[in-house]
């Protein structure tokens, strides 16, 4: 008789060994507090593989030639893969107009670029640049020796991205002139559908190269790594599977392998004001990328923050300012939106009835930012309590004091500034988010469940393309998806 799977992670009694390797492995951090997340995924490689529970397949795991074949499809069923050609159009915008040209110039001399795509998913990251630097090259481009190499962990992924076939979704972006001029459709066969299929032409796929590539080699020296001096590395949507101190080993290590003066662009959610002591923030329109210091030095800054180590600002959590990775949205009941008590508003901050909240002027607020996205975390700091003791009552000033708390590792203080800034304002949809993040990271999952709904349909109830206030030029479509990714992971 079959035996049958178990039917969740604590009813399998060899889940916690098998998940400690996963992870040891893989370096996916984002998985400790997902266990339902995780298990469901396990579960489709037992019913693949044969295996009855997470002993059986742990040992299959480590059997030899078809352990490794059985890893790479593990890698590839756990790691997100959803991307799409010129994904988050702000970074592109800044590829485009600042830093491709810049490097050009810079490189005009030796006519050669070297460009890294870590953790390039199906290869639409990379081809994008390929895109973008055949253009911009023009007629100058078979006059350069041009190195673009995507790597990821998954296998299956590879070869999507070798085979450049990609539908209608991983275009979605394009209009239909840029997908006519990048892309040929490919006509409907037998078998499976392939109308609305659509293969790269092979002037982009010619200057893209794949390997495969784990990035916890930076940080174990295991197996091999790119060699330094790039020009640009993209590692987008990658850190948010890791912990925050190997999230900081990767980016000491991808900015060893910078050129001075290269770039590294990260994801939307990843900024940390840690990077400033390896890198140089540089703000850009709807973005902020990060540079190798002209001169090739790589300091450790001291962390001016007296009150918070410099061992606790290193491996705190990411200070969250643009929105995280989207997911599919879900509406929730309005009941969620209930009033929020504030605990910590001095009591000459009260709302008088019939007045407005005082604001702070624009240009203030965004002197603040820009000194946390520099990593001035102190100054940063003593701007916001500056601020706050003039406007007391301004939403935006607590909300940004919550995350410059909760990047400090400080959470209860994060808490209280963002439950203040929903009690000035309910319907502040970023501060609904990052309160859920924050709850769902310190274990109150039916807590942050209420307060990712609550963003999410607040999100929803805006033009899908708006802007979201204090979201860094995010969609309310890509707020409520975010929210619906993180809501997912708590059950």
């Amino acid at each position: 008789m079959a035996r049958t799977v178990r039917q969740g992670p604590h009813d399998d009694p060899g889940y916690a060994a098998l998940k400690a390797q996963i992870i040891a492995r893989t370096g996916h951090h984002y998985y400790v507090d997902k266990d339902d997340l995780l298990f469901d995924r396990l579960r489709r490689r037992f019913k693949a593989s044969g295996a009855a529970d997470a002993g059986a397949y742990q040992a299959l795991l480590n059997a030899g030639q078809p352990g490794a074949q059985e890893w790479a499809a593990l890698e590839a069923e756990i790691t997100i893969g959803e991307t799409f050609f010129f994904r988050y159009a702000e970074q592109f915008d800044a590829l485009r107009g600042t830093i491709l040209p810049g490097l050009i110039a810079e490189r005009g001399s030796a006519r050669t670029l070297k460009v890294w795509s870590a953790g390039c998913s199906t290869g639409a990251e990379p081809y994008s640049v390929a895109i973008l630097l055949h253009e911009l090259l023009g007629e100058a481009l078979p006059d350069w020796h041009l190195t673009i190499l995507g790597t990821d962990i998954s296998i299956a992924a590879l070869a999507t991205a070798r085979a450049a076939e990609y539908g209608r979704w991983a275009l979605r972006t394009l209009p239909a002139e840029e997908r006519a001029r990048y892309f040929r459709r490919l006509p409907a066969r037998p078998g499976p559908a392939r109308e609305g299929t659509y293969l790269l032409r092979p002037e982009f796929r010619r200057m893209v190269r794949f390997e495969r590539g784990n990035l916890m080699s930076l940080v174990e020296g295991t197996g091999s790594a790119p060699a330094p001096e790039h020009d640009l590395i993209l590692c987008r949507n990658v850190l948010i599977y890791f912990h925050a101190d190997t999230v900081a080993a990767i980016v000491r290590a991808l900015a060893r392998r910078l050129r001075p003066g290269g770039w590294l662009l990260i994801g939307h959610a990843e900024p940390n004001p840690a990077f400033a002591g390896w890198l140089t923030p540089v703000n850009l329109p709807g973005t902020v990328a990060y540079r190798r210091p002209e001169d090739g030095a790589l300091p450790i800054l001291p962390v001016p923050v007296a009150s918070a180590p410099a061992a606790q600002v290193a491996s705190a959590p990411p200070l969250v300012f643009p929105p995280a990775a989207a997911a599919r949205t879900e509406a929730l009941p309005p009941r969620a939106l209930s009033p929020v008590p504030l605990p910590v508003l001095p009591a000459s901050a009260a709302l008088p009835s019939e007045a407005a909240p005082d604001l702070l002027p624009d240009e203030s607020l965004a002197r603040i930012r820009a000194l946390a996205d520099a990593g001035e975390t102190a100054a940063a700091w003593r701007g916001i309590r500056e601020a706050l003791a003039a406007t007391p009552t301004d939403s935006r000033l607590r909300f940004f004091e919550g995350l410059l708390a909760h990047s400090l590792g400080r959470d209860a203080e994060a808490e209280r500034s963002l439950r203040a800034a929903l009690y000035l304002d309910r319907d502040f949809v970023m501060a609904h988010y990052h309160l859920g993040l924050l709850l769902a990271a310190t274990g109150r999952r039916p807590a942050a469940r209420r307060a990712l709904d609550n963003a999410a349909r607040l999100a929803q109830a805006l033009k899908p393309d708006a802007a979201v206030p204090e979201g860094d030029g995010a969609s309310a479509r890509e707020i409520a998806e975010s929210a619906r990714l993180a809501r997912t992971g708590l059950g």
